[in-house]
């Protein structure tokens, strides 16, 4: 034993000595110099790539060549995207912006657009787009473009990760910033033909490095952009800001010329280090400036109630204890009442037991991919800057956690007595996992109808649909090979042949009003959090409090398991011993609160009013419900399921 811990100090020690520091993929930095000083693998192209476009007011996001921008060129190789981002609509592609490091550029001539009458199909799209507000979304060293303004106090920066497409007036509202006297003319349409890019660089050099740029290099720390709508005619005059190009409804007969340019400038600063440079977009972003004392208040309430019940359960069950363990004789065993009566009901298997024992294999699978994935973002491996990297983490975790899935349905079924064990198999692996893939098809479908960058393509689904088939299920059948290979687990108490009869019960300890109840705490505790991240998946907004979320997290496990504990020890008092689904659906039913906060959210936060929109949104808040049915109501089950076993296995029963 003493050789072994030698071997093993060795062996930390050298990996200590011997260990070099790496950077994440998509997360090095990348060091930038002047043309004609390229040395020491820096570079003098900055790349601009542009990403799809989006709105709050629909779901549906589409690729940059959806509208007819300027052409993208074809001798750029564009970035590989991961899993993740094509699940999520990403598109990111080159751009014709030609961008040198430190060469400042003014009124850059982009391309010219010219259409016709014939043409009036693409300016109907660029009207719509610019009536939605389609942002876009570009992208420089792995760096979002900001649009940045002014908050309300006029002091503080807000900056979004995206741009307007344009500005429009209609029905009275100007969203440009040039207030028209004559707004009453009817609708008009602008499109922000012209940006100016304020790139800033960081140029430490020397030690920091470990190469000298003598001024002429550095690194990106920001992008911000501010989009212009200017009326060219015919040659780039990019001083002129009143007149705006304006996209008509109609073209005349000597058609319509859409010139687009560009400005680059760049800025020096050497306040801000670049492994700082993602502070301002997080800080500064909408509803980021989060009232920590509310929410930490909140957070401590919610502990404080858990202790109280934990408190409460414990002391009580104490007592308990110790009464049944001070009866001797025969008579005073005839008094006996409250939990003690149904020991030998307590333990009798379930109605739908196959479905149960289905139901919490996969609710396992979700738990393990949640607590995994959350670690690695807390860790910083899936941070902002790695995008897709969370989807990606989640979805490969899902489909590599299907032997922990077979083995916990099978040992659950095989406990209820079941013998169908192939049924049990082919269930775990495929009807909460086809669920989620049938509503993620049928949404894809509308997508696809939609012409959106959102719609997976062919080949995507064909993939994730063999990661399903030829590496969850039988990893799902592995997992139920060892779990149906094991001994049925045994019960402290011996189940009676002849069920007892369960008395009256009362309103509260009811089914029903036990199960709605016990949603309401645990919901409590996540419902702050969850207004960031629905903003971050329906107001493409950025997510990033991870430490703030596993805590979070932590406690929803707790609240869970602490509230079905109690809410089942109740339930046993009134000799009421049907446990199983109970237990499942007390905590399960948060679920039921997620929705309905979703529905508020919909209703009360987006401007969503086109009918395809309205039915992705729902689509998919379902597969996240569902996803979160199976969390909740796994960690209810086995918190009761330990809790039953564990009071029932200290008292002397005979």
């Amino acid at each position: 034993m003493l050789k072994f811990r030698k071997i093993t100090y060795f062996f930390f020690l050298f990996l200590i000595l011997f260990t070099n520091g790496f950077y994440l993929p998509g997360l090095a930095p990348v060091n930038f110099c002047k043309e004609g000083d390229e040395v020491n693998n820096c570079k003098s192209e900055v790349l601009l790539y542009v990403n799809r476009l989006n709105t709050e007011k629909l779901v549906m996001p589409y690729e940059y060549t959806h509208f007819d921008f300027c052409p993208i060129p074809d001798n750029v190789k564009n970035p590989t995207e991961n899993l993740g981002q094509v699940v999520f609509g990403e598109r990111i592609t080159a751009s014709p912006y030609k961008i040198n490091f430190m060469k400042n550029v003014t009124c850059e001539e982009v391309c010219r657009k010219k259409y016709q009458s014939s043409s009036d199909f693409k300016l109907k799209d660029l009207r719509k787009g610019i009536s939605m507000n389609y942002q876009h979304h570009w992208i420089v060293d792995n760096m979002p473009v900001t649009g940045c303004r002014l908050g309300e106090d006029l002091k503080s920066q807000i900056c979004t990760t995206g741009f307007p497409m344009g500005c429009y007036i209609r029905n009275g509202r100007n969203t440009c910033p040039i207030k028209f006297d004559n707004v009453e003319k009817g609708d008009a349409y602008f499109i922000n033909n012209h940006v100016d890019l304020f790139i800033t660089y960081h140029s430490g050099g020397g030690e920091e490095w470990g190469t000298q740029f003598n001024n002429n290099g550095g690194r990106i720390i920001s992008v911000k952009v501010i989009p212009k709508s200017i009326n060219h005619k015919g040659a780039p005059n990019c001083m002129s800001s009143e007149d705006m190009m304006e996209i008509p409804s109609k073209i005349s007969s000597e058609g319509l010329e859409i010139i687009y340019t560009y400005s680059v400038f760049f800025l020096r600063n050497n306040d801000v280090k670049w492994s700082s440079r993602w502070d301002y977009i997080l800080e500064s972003m909408p509803n980021s400036n989060i009232q920590w004392f509310s929410i930490l208040n909140s957070l401590v309430i919610v502990l404080f109630l858990s202790g109280m019940v934990a408190m409460i359960l414990l002391r009580t069950l104490h007592k308990d204890i110790a009464r049944y363990n001070q009866i001797d004789s025969g008579e005073d065993a005839q008094e006996e009442f409250g939990w003690k009566l149904v020991h030998g009901d307590v333990f009798r298997p379930p109605r739908k037991g196959m479905l149960l024992s289905v139901l919490l294999g996969s609710g396992v699978q979700v738990l393990f991919m949640t607590l995994v994935t959350l670690a690695f973002a807390c860790l910083g491996f899936l941070s902002p800057a790695n995008r897709g990297a969370l989807m990606s983490c989640a979805m490969i975790l899902y489909v590599l956690l299907g032997s922990p899935a077979g083995y916990t349905s099978a040992r659950i079924y095989k406990s209820f007595g079941g013998e169908k064990w192939k049924s049990n198999v082919l269930l775990t692996s495929m009807l909460c996992s086809g669920i989620i893939f049938g509503l993620f098809f049928i949404m894809n479908l509308v997508l696809w109808g939609k012409g959106s960058s959102a719609a997976v393509p062919f080949s995507t689904l064909v993939g994730l649909l063999s990661m399903w088939l030829l590496v969850s299920v039988p990893l799902t059948f592995v997992g139920a090979f060892f779990g149906f290979r094991k001994r049925p687990l045994e019960h402290p108490v011996r189940t009676n042949q002849i069920p007892r009869l369960i008395p009256e019960q009362s309103v509260y300890t009811q089914p029903v009003p036990g199960i709605i109840m016990g949603g309401v705490l645990p919901f409590g505790c996540i419902f702050i959090q969850l207004f960031f991240i629905m903003n971050s998946i329906w107001s493409w907004q950025m997510y990033y409090m991870f430490g703030f979320l596993f805590l979070v997290f932590i406690i929803l496990v707790i609240t869970c398991a602490e509230t079905t504990i109690l809410l089942c020890y109740f339930h046993l008092c009134a000799e009421d011993y049907h446990w199983w689904w109970r237990s499942y659906l007390t905590s399960g039913f948060t679920s039921v609160y997620l929705f309905l906060y979703c529905c508020h959210y919909f209703f009360a936060k987006l401007e969503i009013e086109d009918l395809a929109s309205t039915f992705l949104y729902f689509g998919y808040t379902l597969i996240m419900v569902f996803l979160f049915n199976l969390l909740t109501g796994t960690i209810g089950f086995f918190a009761c399921f330990w809790f039953i076993r564990k009071i029932y296995s200290v008292v002397k029963v005979d």
